[in-house]
């Protein structure tokens, strides 16, 4: 089995900020119909001159036609997609307890419990670098607003749709000024699909696969350090430039 893959350009969304590019690796497998939205979002043009609005320790936020909380696109919100089926195959454990594991399959870390019948319901586990859909108090109202986390923040798992991971540009983000209402806020130049992009300026670049020797060797370094305490955001698959 090859240790690194190469994203499929169709699932790869660049953000060109006026701070640099940020690409996310989609997940449509975990929520289809948010990954949708934000491909659609990203072909017509609607996130291109927002600004990067919020900007807190734990995550960023933009997306939202307004720049600020609130608000959205004249498209319907969208139900949450919470919650998933573990595929049989694909998937790897980081660690596990009584019916409970925590893995990651494809660029996206779960969590899962075992059913009576044996089938595995999972959930995405807000590490650094993964990104949700915003939304308002209640849980249908995402509509076209992202976040992005800086750093894990669990106490979002199964309460927001997960649309992918960072896989390059996590360090702009960090470097942006904090604020509520950032106080020199980022802009998106361009939002676009790598598919949607020329060849010659598509982000080049390979991710680890978690179903490879790499992959559970970084793993088994992880638990002999962290031991007890080792958390599936404890260890993520590496990237790498494929230019």
């Amino acid at each position: 089995m090859a240790e690194w893959r190469t994203p499929n350009p169709a699932e790869l969304l660049v953000l060109d900020l006026d701070r640099g590019r940020l690409v996310i690796e989609l997940a449509p497998a975990i929520a289809p119909k948010a990954v949708e939205r934000v491909r659609m979002l990203a072909k017509r043009g609607t996130y291109d001159g927002l600004l990067v609005h919020r900007v807190i320790p734990e995550l960023i936020q933009t997306g939202n036609p307004n720049n600020r909380d609130g608000g959205g696109t004249e498209l319907p919100d969208l139900a949450p997609e919470f919650f998933f089926e573990l595929p049989s195959t694909g998937a790897t454990v980081v660690r596990s307890a009584s019916d409970v594991a925590e893995g990651w399959i494809g660029s996206t870390p779960f969590v899962s419990q075992v059913r009576p019948d044996g089938s595995r319901r999972g959930w995405a586990a807000y590490c650094a670098g993964m990104a949700g859909m915003g939304r308002q108090a209640a849980i249908g109202t995402a509509n076209s607003e992202l976040f992005v986390m800086r750093t894990a923040g669990r106490r979002l798992d199964h309460d927001y749709t997960l649309i992918g991971r960072v896989v390059a540009g996590l360090d702009v983000l960090r470097g942006l000024k904090e604020g509520e209402i950032a106080p020199d806020p980022a802009r998106i130049v361009r939002a676009r699909l790598a598919s949607d992009l020329p060849v010659a300026e598509r982000p080049k670049l390979q991710v680890m696969d978690v179903r490879g020797r790499a992959f559970a060797d970084l793993v088994a370094a992880a638990r002999q350090a962290r031991g007890a305490d080792l958390s599936v955001c404890d260890v993520a698959p590496q990237v790498r430039s494929a230019g």
